[in-house]
């Protein structure tokens, strides 16, 4: 009987306990461990056990899932993968921006400029629990921009940093011969540059209106909300070529929901709790790099 399913635990207090726990919790869901592997380095340790049913019958995905999620311990999360996703010739990564791809929330750091740093922070932070429709929050935190001049758009740039590991994790899917796509509710003149020293195949963000050298607090054209995640996810895979199966989607808020929902499997990085609850994964620690081990590239 092959294996269908694999369970990739990481963190970065990967007991013997701990994997003891995963183990009772895949027999609970009706699945055993037929091989398994250990990798770590000094950041955290990788454990990935290879699956078959107990039955003849073929194992509840989710059930599986809300098993182990249920058996879960601080330190170490697992992700329950399709073997068809982790063995595809060819898979899509997608990936949000702020939060995720980077460190930090773009509009929170152009608001600073404008001395509105804590108010567009809030507001960020209602959108991105999904208690504000992000459309509606994006123009009014774009508003209080205006009259800012362009060239602290540079600066911005300057103050952006890439998540831990997220270079080696865009890398590796490159090498591979895979496809990486980003797609962001944040900014073309933030994301631009980023992307291109990052070679991604594709990304798009919302568009800063600058006028006579000045922000004027819009944006042009439609926002890039949870329904135009979920629409680009849909059709770059299929200009690549990529079933949804074979596509992996991470983000960290609400936004993101309809794109974790479509893809292959859907993974919250460091998320919010309502993200966390409904997504296919969890990575609960600062590397972005776990990723590729979830998805054995």
């Amino acid at each position: 009987m092959t294996s269908n399913l694999a369970a990739v635990s990481y963190g970065v207090n990967l007991t013997p306990e701990s994997l003891d726990n995963v183990r009772h919790a895949l027999a609970g869901a009706g699945v055993a461990v037929s091989s398994e592997s250990h990798s770590a380095d000094e950041r955290f340790a990788v454990h990935t056990a290879e699956l078959t049913p107990a039955t003849d019958a073929a194992p509840d995905l989710a059930g599986v899932r809300r098993k182990v999620a249920e058996a879960a311990r601080p330190g170490v999360d697992t992700a329950i993968v399709p073997e068809g996703l982790r063995q595809a010739a060819r898979k899509l990564l997608i990936m949000d921006v702020d939060s995720t791809l980077i460190q930090q929330e773009v509009i929170e750091l152009l608001a600073a400029h404008a001395g509105k740093r804590e108010e567009v922070a809030a507001v960020t932070e209602a959108a991105m629990r999904g208690e504000l429709d992000f459309a509606q929050s994006l123009h009014a935190r774009v508003a209080v921009l205006a009259g800012l001049p362009a060239a602290v758009v540079d600066s911005v740039r300057e103050e952006v940093r890439l998540s831990l590991g997220a270079g080696e994790l865009v890398a590796a899917f490159k090498a591979a011969g895979h496809t990486v796509a980003v797609v962001s509710g944040g900014f073309n003149q933030i994301l631009g540059p980023i992307a291109e020293g990052l070679g991604l195949d594709y990304w798009i963000a919302n568009e800063l209106e600058i006028v006579d050298g000045a922000l004027t607090g819009k944006v042009l054209g439609a926002v890039i909300d949870r329904a135009a995640k979920e629409k680009y996810l849909r059709e770059w895979a299929a200009a690549e070529g990529i079933s949804l199966e074979h596509t992996i989607a991470v983000g960290d808020g609400a936004n993101d929901l309809d794109m974790l929902g479509a893809a292959g499997i859907g993974i919250a990085f460091n998320a919010k709790p309502a993200v966390r609850a409904v997504a296919d994964a969890a990575v609960n620690m600062p590397y972005l790099d776990a990723v590729r081990h979830i998805a054995n590239v």
